[in-house]
This record gives C-alpha cells, structure tokens and sequence, in this order.
C-alpha cells in the first residue's frame, strides 16, 4: 500500500503527482504483467544471457 503524505494546504494535483511517482518506482505494474503467464525458468535466463551480450556489443562498439 502506498501511503503519501500531504499537506493540508498542498493541491491534489501536488500529491497525486507524488503518487504516480511512487507507484511508477514501486513496479506493482511491472510485477503485474510479469505474473499474467508463466515463463519457464530456461527462458528467463536465455533472455538475460541475450540482454547481457547485447550490452557488452554496444559498450565495445561491435554491434552488428
């Protein structure tokens, strides 16, 4: 549950702004879609592996 702490005299334009903040750094909805179908644990780290060697391509300049 995501408390925010407003003021009395703060806009509520203020605090929900403070709120998407929050909810966004929080990834409920990240973890939401992840959760919506199974992803076999071989997958998972074969798009890791995937994910690592394309950041090692573009940090050495050797992308294709």
């Amino acid at each position: 549950m995501l408390i925010i702490d407003s003021k009395d005299c703060e806009n509520i334009d203020k605090a929900l702004k403070k709120y998407k903040k929050k909810f966004e750094k929080s990834k409920v909805l990240l973890q939401l879609r992840a959760r919506q179908a199974f992803i076999k644990p071989s997958i998972k780290r074969r798009g890791e592996v995937l994910k690592a060697v394309y950041k090692q391509q573009l940090a050495t300049g050797k992308f294709d």
